[in-house]
């Protein structure tokens, strides 16, 4: 096979830490508190039970029952988040994204990165670079555009 007929290089998911766009020790912080947050998360989560009624979970943490459903007769936009992260960290992912599809999807974003900050640790490579090259005016557009379809979808299903 000629050199003209091999298709090119797949560039990989990260870069040497050497070859970072940070200094190396901005780099390994910037992992090891998204590592640490993402840890800490999961634990948090997995002590506290989903609710039942698909929202207000967070009131185990010690924080005040939502408002908006009792004032509004309606979910806030975040409405069910908790809970659906709660579900994700337990592996029921189809009751999950029931729940809370933009919580759903939160979570597992948010599990992803931390398994992706632990393993750029181990292997030495650059945490940073992700997101250098990654186009996130689009991820913040897609992830607003979630976030109403999931509280359309919240409002639609919501049972107070």
């Amino acid at each position: 096979m000629a050199a003209k007929d091999t298709p090119p290089a797949r560039a990989p998911w990260t870069i040497p830490l050497a070859a970072g766009p940070v200094a190396a020790w901005v780099d390994r912080l910037v992992a090891v508190l998204v590592a640490a947050v993402a840890i800490t998360a999961v634990v948090a989560l997995l002590w506290v039970q989903p609710n039942p009624q698909g929202y207000d979970t967070h009131v185990q943490f010690g924080m005040q029952p939502c408002g908006w459903p009792r004032s509004m007769g309606m979910p806030c936009p975040t409405c069910g988040c908790t809970t659906a992260a709660g579900h994700v960290v337990r592996g029921e992912l189809l009751r999950a994204f029931a729940v809370q599809p933009f919580g759903a999807l939160l979570a597992v974003a948010g599990l992803l990165l931390g398994l992706h900050a632990v393993l750029c640790l181990l292997r030495r490579r650059s945490f940073v670079d992700l997101f250098v090259r990654l186009p996130f005016y689009r991820f913040v557009v897609g992830a607003v555009a979630l976030l109403l379809l999931a509280w359309g979808y919240k409002c639609w299903t919501f049972a107070p």
